[in-house]
């Protein structure tokens, strides 16, 4: 009896399409993604802030009847970016959770950790955020970053400084793998204009050693300082730099957060500028950047760059989905992201060029002493 029923059942699915079995984390209903990251303290404040982002825009999805009649939601994990917590939320979200793929992941160790797992799994993984170049590469095939990488960031800024005849610079960058490689970023686009840098200071993510780092900054008295710092670090630096009457023009890679170092650093802050790999999020021109502040006003989401990248990020997942098609699976949306290019917020995201990044777009603004971005 039990034979005859499965073979029965064989036989219906065989010759009724509706009733096939659908990939993993696809129902009639919605896609499942998965993200894993910090989320706790002021770095997991930051996260919290772009997922609050994407939010917004996959809120707006689902009431438009979804994408194929799927929402999509997002099952998010803590891993406080260690390396061996992430790989188990990696396993417990492939597992446990069955998601399709991933979205808005953090972090360079924690990613170069689960690479080997991400790449046999073969579950699309996109969006990531604070991931070096390197890891960036060992998810080759399997990753599509929307944000310009590092090295552009670097490129960005050097041509910049040296155009406005700025060439004693100095980095401060933080001390671990993320801050190392941003660090060597850095001296390659100085190296392609023969300069090198003035000094490099290397701070601990605690703070412990910002005094005698702003000292070695105020010794060799570089006309601007670098920074890939996260938290309140680069307010700290600042501040005990001027201590030192130590007073060059500051640069933050996109990982400074203007709002908390002008915060931390109060008025002699302005003048910070920050190279952005988003556009400005407070355009009147742009309609995706009105619709964003509209949204997030709603929603009482803080409008920002976290946010925004959030927003566009889910933007970017929305279209590859619809492109996708109604038969939906790993693969075919994998194909769809390798082809991908689109316009959004007046930024170019194109992934076949290096089926890896999809942006250059970098942009520098100005941090004004209340906190506000001037582009």
């Amino acid at each position: 009896m039990r034979r005859r029923q499965f073979t029965a059942a064989l036989g219906i699915t065989a010759f009724v399409p509706s009733l096939r079995a659908a990939d993993t984390g696809v129902t009639d209903s919605e896609v499942v993604f998965g993200h894993t990251g910090i989320l706790s303290g002021p770095l997991g404040n930051q996260i919290k802030t772009m997922l609050a982002g994407a939010e917004l825009a996959l809120s707006d999805s689902r009431n438009q009847g979804g994408i194929f009649g799927r929402s999509v939601r997002i099952v998010s994990l803590d891993d406080e970016l260690k390396p061996d917590r992430a790989v188990a939320n990696y396993e417990k979200l492939l597992s446990a959770e069955r998601v399709f793929g991933f979205f808005g992941c953090v972090g360079s160790a924690t990613t170069a950790a689960a690479a080997p797992l991400l790449q046999k799994a073969g579950a699309p993984w996109m969006a990531g955020y604070a991931v070096a170049d390197s890891a960036r590469e060992k998810l080759k095939g399997t990753g599509y970053f929307v944000r310009a990488s590092s090295g552009r960031e670097a490129q960005a800024l050097v041509q910049h400084l040296t155009t406005i005849g700025v060439t004693k610079i100095g980095l401060a960058m933080l001390d671990n793998p993320g801050g190392r490689e941003a660090s060597a970023l850095v001296e390659s686009a100085l190296s392609a204009h023969q300069l090198k840098p003035s000094v490099t200071v290397f701070l601990s993510g605690d703070g412990a050693n910002v005094k005698p780092s702003a000292e070695a900054l105020a010794s060799a008295a570089p006309q601007a300082v670098i920074m890939y710092l996260g938290g309140a670090l680069p307010g700290e630096l600042m501040k005990a730099g001027w201590a030192k009457d130590f007073n060059p023009t500051y640069y933050g890679m996109s990982i400074v957060a203007g709002e908390v170092t002008v915060k931390v650093a109060g008025d002699k802050g302005r003048g910070l500028a920050i190279s952005q790999v988003m556009p400005y999020p407070w355009s009147d021109a742009d309609p995706t950047a009105r619709e964003f502040r509209r949204a997030a006003d709603a929603a009482k989401v803080p409008v920002g760059y976290y946010s925004y990248e959030g927003y566009i990020n889910a933007l970017v997942l929305l279209e590859a989905l619809r492109r996708t098609g109604r038969d939906l699976t790993r693969a075919r949306f994998a194909s769809t992201l390798r082809s991908l290019k689109m316009r959004v917020a007046n930024m170019d995201v194109d992934f076949s060029l290096n089926g890896l990044t999809g942006s250059r777009f970098v942009e520098l603004v100005q941090v004004t002493q209340d906190g506000r971005f001037l582009r």
